[in-house]
Formats: structure tokens, sequence, C-alpha cells
């Protein structure tokens, strides 16, 4: 068990020093856990809606603040190229993001143009009835990455470590609320980057 939660740990620092450097990044990603947080308790009493703050509100925040503001050059603290991160990283990297949000979006447009998705859920009327449905399709792609990419881990690592990255993300909105809740003051004192090399 220790050696599981030292995993969790170790894809937590590096998810850190690699990916969020940037102040503003991580003030985008205390919004979002605090988002997240909400959608975890929404799950219990309303799942659509859950799905809709979860992708909404926390995706859009936190990948907003991984596509226009964090460094993608040398990164100097780390001793490594952009690309060498995106080759080793354990979970989405942007290109896999980029086919996760691909569909995301095409996710309504395909409701729009099928409100039973082709006959694969019972369809609804009017705006609120579409919102449900998004809602839950939302949430369901969500469960689906999470699921896909825990299982691919487990043939290209091991089960451990699939088991590991699942858990990290599941805790993330507790982790970020944590580490980055002092963010916004420091970005409002002129620190535009994390001086990471007092976390090591």
């Amino acid at each position: 068990m220790r050696d599981f939660w030292k995993k969790i740990q170790q894809l937590q620092w590096d998810d850190h020093r690699y990916y969020h450097q940037c102040r503003i990044n991580q003030t985008l990603h205390l919004i979002s856990a605090i988002s997240f947080l909400v959608a975890y308790a929404l799950l219990f009493k309303d799942p659509a809606m859950a799905g809709i703050v979860g992708w909404a509100v926390g995706m859009v925040t936190r990948q907003s603040g991984h596509i226009f503001f964090e460094p993608r050059g040398f990164d100097a603290i780390n001793n490594t190229s952009y690309d060498h991160k995106e080759s080793i990283k354990v979970g989405f990297n942007m290109r896999r993001k980029a086919i996760l949000i691909s569909i995301w979006l095409s996710l309504p447009v395909l409701l729009a143009l099928s409100p039973n998705l082709f006959g694969l859920i019972q369809p609804t009327i009017g705006m609120n009835g579409y919102l449900h449905n998004l809602g839950l399709l939302w949430l369901a792609l969500g469960v689906s990455g999470l699921l896909f990419r825990t299982v691919h881990l487990f043939f290209i690592r091991s089960p451990s470590w699939g088991l590991a990255w699942a858990c990290k993300i599941l805790l993330d909105p507790i982790h970020n609320v944590q580490e980055y809740w002092t963010s916004p003051l420091a970005l409002m004192r002129g620190q535009r980057l994390d001086p990471l090399q007092s976390h090591k």
C-alpha cells in the first residue's frame, strides 16, 4: 500500500513540475478543482448536472490553463524539452486531450441532430431534456476516458500504475486545492511562474 501511494505522489509531482509551472494555470486549476468537488457532490443528487459542471466549468478552466498559459518551450527548471515531457506523460498528453475534447465538442451537435443518439438513448423534449441527456453523455465520456486510459496503462506499464493514475485523477480536485490555494495571491504579487525548486 505504501508503494502504491508513492506511485500516486510521483504522478502528482511530475504533473505539477512539468505541467503546472504558470501561476495563471495553477489558479485556473484551483477553480477547476472546486468545480469538480461540486460535481462530485452532485453525482449523488443530479448526475446530469454533475456532468455539465465537470465538463463546462471544470474541464474548460483546467484545459484552457494548459493550452493558453503553460510554457511550451524548453523547460530549464527540469532540463527537458516539451516534446520529451509529452512523450513520457502517463495520462492524457496534448494529443490525447485533443481527441477527448473533440469528442466532447461533438456530443452536443450529435445530440441536436439525433435526440435519441441513433437509438442509443431515450429522446427528450425541450431544452431541459436536451441538457439532461447532454450532461449524462458528458458524464459517461468522462468515466469512459478514465477507464480507457486506466486499462491502457495496465498493458503499457502495469496494473498498479494504471490504478495509481486513476486514483491520482480522482484525487486531483482535493490535491489541487491543497497545492494551489495560494496561487492567486502569488499571481497578484506579480509572480508569473512558480519557483519550483522550492518544492524539491
